[in-house]
């Protein structure tokens, strides 16, 4: 596939660490690299980054963005004037923030390009910072611009330009935030603050409403209750306890491809094929490029040898595409949302999940809600797969 980008802007990775016990630290990573986002044959916008050394086809990051789930906006921390003419970073540069509405994930990256401030000051936004932003902000919700008309309307300054932070300054830790030498990134030592303030509310949960591909027992499960909240056909209760759980994890950072990827890499080829036997048989059709899928009864006996045929690495190969598959993670916040919204009790009465008090508050009638009820449904998931398994054992026992 031949890559066409939308749009292209120096910048560079960062790191975030935790220091001073809770609180998280920004550090730029070194490497000098781009930004560009692509149209990919599947109809999805696709945000990347790679070194300048790299081809387009070699990113080191590609995300496949579902529209209306990501924004891309300048970081200026929790304390900054919403009124302010003046945009600053609380770091030694200007950092843009990659979120997501569907998990608490983030990305953050540094413009590389000079800074365009008259008196060089390396965390000032400039008109055309600003307007790269927005760009990527509108083009990941779905909308089609002209990116060249509208950067040509932002006039350069008549300083600055795309010249490159230098090494020299990402390496000097005890350069100051004013200085007037700065050539415009983050310093190593770019710090302020903690990143998990700016938008957190936003981040917590969410879902776009979207539907996993295949089976449809957990997405008409988890699409009826989330339709049933959009017409205000739930009653009240759980909102107030939403807020006030605690913030544990969401089912995508569990399920983030990063972390099941190295799994299924590693699994044997006995739960390779467990794994699969819980899936729909269509990706495998796919896989084996059978002619006329939507011909072939995707329950009969021609679908289930299809699937047998496959060897190994194909199987791996079709898991690992449903893990990255934005429709899976749509879903996955889609049913984080319903959890943490009250319908915990309905989610596991429909997939039989064994909770805790049937996911209702102990000696009460009101459901569990916010992190409490991720959690409680996490600790069923495991409670009913170990009882299933020691009736299995059993059962073997006896006979």
């Amino acid at each position: 596939m031949s890559i066409q980008p939308l749009i292209t802007f120096k910048a560079g990775k960062c790191e975030i660490t935790a220091r001073d016990g809770n609180k998280q630290s920004v550090k730029p990573v070194r490497t000098q690299g781009y930004v560009y986002l692509y149209q990919g044959e599947d109809e999805f916008v696709h945000f990347c980054w790679r070194p300048r050394d790299k081809s387009l086809d070699e990113s080191e990051l590609d995300l496949i963005m579902i529209p209306g789930d990501g924004s891309f906006s300048p970081y200026t921390g929790k304390d900054a004037a919403e009124d302010s003419e003046s945009v600053k970073s609380p770091t030694d540069g200007r950092v843009f923030v990659l979120k997501f509405n569907s998990s608490s994930q983030r990305y953050l990256f540094w413009l590389q390009s000079m800074s365009q401030h008259p008196r060089g000051d390396a965390s000032w936004f400039s008109e055309r910072d600003l307007k790269i932003g927005q760009i990527v902000d509108l083009l990941l919700n779905g909308e089609e611009i002209d990116v060249q008309a509208e950067l040509a309307s932002i006039p350069n300054a008549p300083t600055g330009g795309d010249d490159d932070e230098t090494m020299e300054d990402l390496e000097d830790e005890s350069t100051s935030r004013n200085r007037h030498s700065s050539t415009g990134g983050a310093g190593s030592g770019a710090t302020g603050g903690d990143i998990r303030d700016e938008g957190e509310e936003s981040r917590e949960g969410g879902a776009d409403g979207g539907r996993a591909a295949g089976s449809g027992d957990v997405s008409s499960i988890v699409q009826n209750f989330v339709d049933s909240l959009k017409g205000g056909n739930l009653g009240g209760g759980s909102e107030s306890q939403q807020a006030g759980g605690d913030s544990f994890t969401t089912l995508l950072d569990l399920l983030w491809p990063r972390t099941t990827g190295p799994v299924i890499a590693e699994a044997s080829d006995e739960l390779v094929d467990a794994l699969c036997a819980q899936l729909p048989t269509t990706p495998f059709l796919l896989e084996a490029e059978v002619e006329d899928v939507d011909q072939v009864d995707p329950n009969g006996e021609t679908a289930q040898m299809v699937v047998q045929t496959l060897d190994q690495d194909s199987k791996r190969e079709v898991l690992n595409r449903i893990i990255r598959a934005p429709q899976l993670r749509a879903a996955l916040g889609s049913l984080t949302e319903a959890l943490r919204s009250g319908a915990l009790p309905t989610v596991a009465q429909a997939l039989k999940v064994d909770v805790e008090h049937g996911g209702y508050m102990r000696g009460g009638a009101m459901p569990l809600g916010g992190g409490d009820a991720v959690k409680a449904f996490l600790e069923g998931v495991k409670k009913t797969v170990e009882n299933e398994k020691k009736g299995d054992d059993d059962k073997m026992d006896e006979s």
